[in-house]
């Protein structure tokens, strides 16, 4: 049993159109037979298991600014790259990191960076610089990208 509506719209050169549109079920068998309501429209029905949700620019400036550590994993469906131990060149200390991209945007509170020495978490500052060159270097990518 469907619901017939009638839907007016307007268009540039100022003549009315009418369109006759079904809701219900016969409507939404002919449309998309996975959709129950016409609500599921607006879901994320994504399969999260074909589908990337970290932002490449992020994704790969990570991979730029730590390239110096060995990457042990990688998961871009997750959006971790996990970093065994190495040493950034000039200096002594050794360190090891996981990165987090946690969303699509190239935006700050998509990254999230842990940094270990061999003696325990590194200092907030490391952890602050080595961010805030993930993000500049993320921002050269996508202005060289040119999807600004």
């Amino acid at each position: 049993m469907g619901i017939s509506l009638f839907a007016v719209s307007a268009c540039g050169n100022g003549k009315l159109f009418g369109q006759k549109v079904s809701v219900g079920q016969d409507a939404q068998t002919q449309a998309d037979p996975d959709r129950e309501t016409i609500w599921d429209l607006f879901s994320n029905v994504d399969d999260p298991n074909t589908t990337v949700e970290v932002n490449k620019y992020i994704w790969n400036a990570s991979l730029d600014v730590l390239s110096f550590l060995p990457v042990e994993a990688a998961d871009p469906f997750s959006g971790i790259i996990v970093f065994g131990y190495g040493t950034p060149p000039g200096g002594g200390r050794a360190y090891k990191a996981t990165v987090y991209v946690s969303d699509p945007a190239l935006d700050a509170r998509a990254l999230n960076v842990s940094l270990y020495t061999r003696s325990g978490p590194a200092s907030t500052e490391a952890v602050h610089a080595i961010e805030d060159a993930i993000l500049t270097r993320a921002r050269q990518l996508r202005i060289a990208d040119g999807n600004l």
